[in-house]
Protein backbone atom coordinates (compact mmCIF):
# COMPACT_ATOMS: atom_id res chain seq x y z
CA UNK A 1 0.00 0.00 0.00
CA UNK A 2 1.68 3.26 -1.16
CA UNK A 3 -1.08 5.74 -0.31
CA UNK A 4 -1.05 7.56 3.07
CA UNK A 5 -2.80 5.92 5.97
CA UNK A 6 -6.39 7.13 6.21
CA UNK A 7 -7.73 8.02 9.67
CA UNK A 8 -11.27 7.16 8.53
CA UNK A 9 -10.17 3.78 7.25
CA UNK A 10 -7.02 2.34 8.90
CA UNK A 11 -7.48 4.64 11.88
CA UNK A 12 -10.74 2.95 12.87
CA UNK A 13 -8.79 0.27 14.76
CA UNK A 14 -6.53 2.71 16.64
CA UNK A 15 -6.69 2.49 20.44
CA UNK A 16 -8.10 5.58 22.21
CA UNK A 17 -9.41 6.96 18.93
CA UNK A 18 -11.60 9.37 20.90
CA UNK A 19 -8.43 10.95 22.39
CA UNK A 20 -7.00 11.82 18.95
CA UNK A 21 -6.72 15.27 17.42
CA UNK A 22 -4.97 16.61 14.34
CA UNK A 23 -2.87 19.73 14.84
CA UNK A 24 -1.73 21.86 11.92
CA UNK A 25 1.75 23.37 12.35
CA UNK A 26 2.94 25.17 9.21
CA UNK A 27 2.83 22.68 6.34
CA UNK A 28 2.63 19.66 8.62
CA UNK A 29 -0.33 17.85 10.12
CA UNK A 30 0.34 16.12 13.44
CA UNK A 31 -1.68 13.26 14.87
CA UNK A 32 -1.69 13.66 18.66
CA UNK A 33 -3.46 11.74 21.40
CA UNK A 34 -3.99 13.33 24.79
CA UNK A 35 -5.91 12.38 27.92
CA UNK A 36 -6.08 13.14 31.63
CA UNK A 37 -5.50 16.23 33.74
CA UNK A 38 -2.48 17.41 35.68
CA UNK A 39 1.19 18.07 34.86
CA UNK A 40 1.89 17.20 31.20
CA UNK A 41 3.96 14.16 30.29
CA UNK A 42 5.17 13.84 26.69
CA UNK A 43 5.42 10.27 25.35
CA UNK A 44 7.63 9.62 22.31
CA UNK A 45 7.46 6.31 20.46
CA UNK A 46 10.34 4.62 18.64
CA UNK A 47 11.24 4.19 14.97
CA UNK A 48 8.54 2.47 12.92
CA UNK A 49 5.89 2.68 15.64
CA UNK A 50 3.18 5.23 16.47
CA UNK A 51 1.38 6.64 19.50
CA UNK A 52 -0.45 3.29 19.77
CA UNK A 53 2.75 2.02 21.41
CA UNK A 54 1.60 3.78 24.60
CA UNK A 55 -2.02 2.55 24.45
CA UNK A 56 -2.00 0.76 27.83
CA UNK A 57 0.46 3.10 29.55
CA UNK A 58 -1.65 6.22 28.95
CA UNK A 59 -4.82 5.42 30.97
CA UNK A 60 -3.09 4.77 34.33
CA UNK A 61 -0.89 7.85 33.83
CA UNK A 62 -3.95 9.92 32.92
CA UNK A 63 -5.29 9.41 36.44
CA UNK A 64 -2.75 12.02 37.59
CA UNK A 65 -1.21 13.61 34.51
CA UNK A 66 -2.07 15.14 31.18
CA UNK A 67 -0.55 12.59 28.81
CA UNK A 68 0.41 13.68 25.28
CA UNK A 69 1.51 11.15 22.66
CA UNK A 70 2.15 12.29 19.05
CA UNK A 71 2.93 10.24 15.98
CA UNK A 72 6.47 11.29 15.07
CA UNK A 73 7.17 12.98 11.71
CA UNK A 74 6.41 10.81 8.66
CA UNK A 75 5.10 8.07 10.95
CA UNK A 76 1.55 6.66 10.95
CA UNK A 77 -0.95 9.55 10.66
CA UNK A 78 1.46 12.50 10.99
CA UNK A 79 2.15 13.94 7.54
CA UNK A 80 3.83 16.83 5.75
CA UNK A 81 7.40 16.66 7.05
CA UNK A 82 10.02 16.56 4.26
CA UNK A 83 12.73 13.86 4.28
CA UNK A 84 15.39 16.38 5.32
CA UNK A 85 13.43 17.06 8.53
CA UNK A 86 14.16 13.55 9.83
CA UNK A 87 17.50 14.16 11.55
CA UNK A 88 17.63 14.02 15.32
CA UNK A 89 18.00 17.82 15.81
CA UNK A 90 15.37 18.56 13.13
CA UNK A 91 12.83 16.20 14.69
CA UNK A 92 13.52 17.75 18.10
CA UNK A 93 12.84 21.21 16.63
CA UNK A 94 9.64 19.98 14.99
CA UNK A 95 8.41 18.55 18.28
CA UNK A 96 9.27 21.83 19.97
CA UNK A 97 7.14 23.68 17.41
CA UNK A 98 4.28 21.29 18.10
CA UNK A 99 4.55 21.89 21.86
CA UNK A 100 4.63 25.66 21.28
CA UNK A 101 1.49 25.40 19.15
CA UNK A 102 -0.21 23.31 21.83
CA UNK A 103 1.07 25.78 24.47
CA UNK A 104 2.46 22.89 26.49
CA UNK A 105 5.65 22.76 28.53
CA UNK A 106 6.19 19.14 29.57
CA UNK A 107 6.85 18.34 33.21
CA UNK A 108 8.45 15.07 32.08
CA UNK A 109 9.43 13.36 28.83
CA UNK A 110 9.28 9.61 28.29
CA UNK A 111 10.71 7.95 25.20
CA UNK A 112 10.96 4.41 23.89
CA UNK A 113 14.01 3.30 21.89
CA UNK A 114 14.82 6.13 19.44
CA UNK A 115 12.19 8.21 21.23
CA UNK A 116 14.49 8.28 24.25
CA UNK A 117 17.30 9.75 22.13
CA UNK A 118 14.83 12.32 20.86
CA UNK A 119 13.81 13.18 24.43
CA UNK A 120 17.45 13.85 25.39
CA UNK A 121 18.02 15.90 22.23
CA UNK A 122 14.98 18.05 23.05
CA UNK A 123 16.14 18.56 26.64
CA UNK A 124 19.58 19.69 25.46
CA UNK A 125 18.40 21.95 22.65
CA UNK A 126 15.50 23.56 24.54
CA UNK A 127 17.33 23.59 27.88
CA UNK A 128 14.56 21.66 29.55
CA UNK A 129 15.41 20.61 33.10
CA UNK A 130 12.60 18.08 33.41
CA UNK A 131 13.05 14.40 34.30
CA UNK A 132 13.42 12.00 31.39
CA UNK A 133 12.61 8.29 31.29
CA UNK A 134 13.93 6.07 28.50
CA UNK A 135 12.53 2.59 27.92
CA UNK A 136 14.99 0.35 26.04
CA UNK A 137 16.72 3.52 24.91
CA UNK A 138 18.65 3.45 21.61
CA UNK A 139 21.53 5.75 22.58
CA UNK A 140 24.64 3.88 21.45
CA UNK A 141 25.96 4.25 17.89
CA UNK A 142 26.95 1.21 15.88
CA UNK A 143 30.59 0.35 16.67
CA UNK A 144 33.47 1.19 14.36
CA UNK A 145 32.93 1.18 10.63
CA UNK A 146 29.25 0.30 11.00
CA UNK A 147 28.64 3.74 12.53
CA UNK A 148 29.55 5.22 9.15
CA UNK A 149 28.15 2.51 6.90
CA UNK A 150 24.70 1.99 8.42
CA UNK A 151 23.32 5.53 7.86
CA UNK A 152 24.69 5.44 4.30
CA UNK A 153 23.06 2.04 3.74
CA UNK A 154 19.75 3.33 5.12
CA UNK A 155 19.97 6.31 2.76
CA UNK A 156 20.42 3.97 -0.21
CA UNK A 157 17.37 2.01 0.87
CA UNK A 158 15.38 5.21 1.39
CA UNK A 159 16.10 6.68 -2.05
CA UNK A 160 15.16 3.40 -3.75
CA UNK A 161 11.34 3.58 -3.93
CA UNK A 162 11.10 -0.19 -4.34
CA UNK A 163 12.59 -1.04 -0.92
CA UNK A 164 9.77 0.28 1.32
CA UNK A 165 7.21 -1.30 -1.01
CA UNK A 166 8.99 -4.65 -1.04
CA UNK A 167 9.28 -4.68 2.74
CA UNK A 168 5.63 -3.71 3.21
CA UNK A 169 4.57 -6.38 0.73
CA UNK A 170 6.65 -9.01 2.56
CA UNK A 171 4.81 -8.35 5.84
CA UNK A 172 1.40 -7.51 4.40
CA UNK A 173 -0.13 -10.58 6.04
CA UNK A 174 -0.83 -10.37 9.74
CA UNK A 175 1.13 -13.54 10.53
CA UNK A 176 4.20 -12.28 8.64
CA UNK A 177 4.11 -8.97 10.49
CA UNK A 178 3.85 -10.79 13.81
CA UNK A 179 6.83 -13.03 12.99
CA UNK A 180 8.91 -10.01 11.98
CA UNK A 181 8.05 -8.04 15.13
CA UNK A 182 8.70 -10.97 17.45
CA UNK A 183 12.02 -11.77 15.76
CA UNK A 184 13.16 -8.12 15.84
CA UNK A 185 12.12 -7.28 19.41
CA UNK A 186 11.86 -10.57 21.32
CA UNK A 187 8.55 -9.24 22.66
CA UNK A 188 5.06 -10.66 22.54
CA UNK A 189 2.31 -8.08 22.70
CA UNK A 190 -1.49 -8.09 22.74
CA UNK A 191 -3.75 -8.39 19.69
CA UNK A 192 -4.70 -4.68 19.61
CA UNK A 193 -1.06 -3.65 19.39
CA UNK A 194 -0.22 -6.30 16.83
CA UNK A 195 -3.08 -5.15 14.58
CA UNK A 196 -1.69 -1.62 14.60
CA UNK A 197 1.86 -2.75 13.82
CA UNK A 198 0.60 -4.96 10.99
CA UNK A 199 -1.26 -1.97 9.54
CA UNK A 200 1.82 0.24 9.80
CA UNK A 201 4.23 -2.31 8.32
CA UNK A 202 1.93 -2.89 5.36
CA UNK A 203 2.02 0.81 4.45
CA UNK A 204 5.10 1.68 2.39
CA UNK A 205 4.81 5.41 3.18
CA UNK A 206 5.11 4.69 6.88
CA UNK A 207 7.99 2.30 6.15
CA UNK A 208 9.72 5.00 4.11
CA UNK A 209 9.32 7.41 7.03
CA UNK A 210 11.02 4.93 9.35
CA UNK A 211 13.87 4.49 6.85
CA UNK A 212 14.23 8.27 6.53
CA UNK A 213 14.55 8.50 10.31
CA UNK A 214 17.29 5.86 10.37
CA UNK A 215 19.09 7.38 7.38
CA UNK A 216 19.38 10.76 9.10
CA UNK A 217 20.02 9.57 12.67
CA UNK A 218 23.30 10.88 14.12
CA UNK A 219 23.76 9.10 17.44
CA UNK A 220 27.53 9.80 17.75
CA UNK A 221 26.77 13.55 17.93
CA UNK A 222 24.20 12.98 20.68
CA UNK A 223 26.44 10.56 22.55
CA UNK A 224 29.20 13.16 22.72
CA UNK A 225 26.76 15.47 24.52
CA UNK A 226 25.45 12.96 27.05
CA UNK A 227 27.94 14.01 29.77
CA UNK A 228 26.37 17.51 29.66
CA UNK A 229 22.83 16.26 30.39
CA UNK A 230 21.99 17.46 33.89
CA UNK A 231 18.41 16.17 33.83
CA UNK A 232 17.49 13.29 36.10
CA UNK A 233 17.27 10.28 33.78
CA UNK A 234 15.67 6.90 34.39
CA UNK A 235 16.79 4.15 32.01
CA UNK A 236 14.52 1.10 31.98
CA UNK A 237 15.96 -1.75 29.96
CA UNK A 238 15.06 -5.37 29.29
CA UNK A 239 17.60 -8.15 29.59
CA UNK A 240 15.99 -10.02 26.65
CA UNK A 241 16.02 -7.05 24.28
CA UNK A 242 17.33 -8.22 20.87
CA UNK A 243 17.22 -4.77 19.27
CA UNK A 244 19.28 -2.83 21.85
CA UNK A 245 21.46 -4.85 24.26
CA UNK A 246 21.25 -4.07 27.96
CA UNK A 247 24.98 -3.34 27.89
CA UNK A 248 24.18 -0.16 25.96
CA UNK A 249 21.94 1.04 28.79
CA UNK A 250 24.64 0.26 31.37
CA UNK A 251 27.17 2.29 29.38
CA UNK A 252 24.74 5.22 29.03
CA UNK A 253 23.97 5.14 32.76
CA UNK A 254 27.68 5.53 33.47
CA UNK A 255 28.04 8.49 31.09
CA UNK A 256 24.90 10.43 32.05
CA UNK A 257 25.69 12.47 35.19
CA UNK A 258 22.31 11.98 36.90
CA UNK A 259 21.01 8.61 35.71
CA UNK A 260 19.65 5.48 37.32
CA UNK A 261 19.12 2.12 35.62
CA UNK A 262 16.23 -0.29 36.17
CA UNK A 263 16.76 -3.69 34.54
CA UNK A 264 13.81 -5.90 33.67
CA UNK A 265 14.76 -9.58 33.51
CA UNK A 266 12.01 -11.22 31.47
CA UNK A 267 10.89 -8.77 28.76
CA UNK A 268 11.96 -7.74 25.25
CA UNK A 269 12.41 -4.46 23.38
CA UNK A 270 8.71 -3.57 23.72
CA UNK A 271 8.72 -3.90 27.52
CA UNK A 272 6.30 -0.99 28.00
CA UNK A 273 3.78 -2.80 25.80
CA UNK A 274 4.31 -6.20 27.43
CA UNK A 275 3.94 -4.85 30.99
CA UNK A 276 2.31 -1.40 30.71
CA UNK A 277 1.17 -1.27 34.35
CA UNK A 278 4.74 -1.60 35.56
CA UNK A 279 5.88 0.98 32.99
CA UNK A 280 3.27 3.45 34.27
CA UNK A 281 4.30 2.70 37.86
CA UNK A 282 7.97 3.40 37.11
CA UNK A 283 7.12 6.64 35.29
CA UNK A 284 4.87 7.85 38.12
CA UNK A 285 7.42 7.02 40.81
CA UNK A 286 10.19 8.84 38.92
CA UNK A 287 7.92 11.84 38.35
CA UNK A 288 7.13 11.97 42.07
CA UNK A 289 10.78 11.60 43.01
CA UNK A 290 11.67 14.68 40.97
CA UNK A 291 8.53 16.73 41.65
CA UNK A 292 7.21 16.38 38.09
CA UNK A 293 3.94 15.14 39.60
CA UNK A 294 3.14 18.56 41.08
CA UNK A 295 1.35 21.31 39.20
CA UNK A 296 3.85 23.92 38.12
Amino acid sequence: MSRPLDWQREGLIWPHREASEFERVGHTNWHVQSMGEGPPILLLHGTGASCHSWRDVMPPLAERFTVIAPDLPRHAFTTGHPPEAMSLPAMARALGQLLDTLEVEPAMIVGHSAGAALALQMALDRRLKVPIAGFNAALRPFPGLAAQLFPAFAKLLFVNPLVPRLFSKSVSRREDAEKFLTRATNSRIDDAGMQCYATLFANSRHTKGALAMMANWDLPALQSRLPTVTNPVLLVHSARDKAVPVSAAREAAEVLPNAQLEELPALGHLAHEEDPRNAARLITAFADLHAAGRER
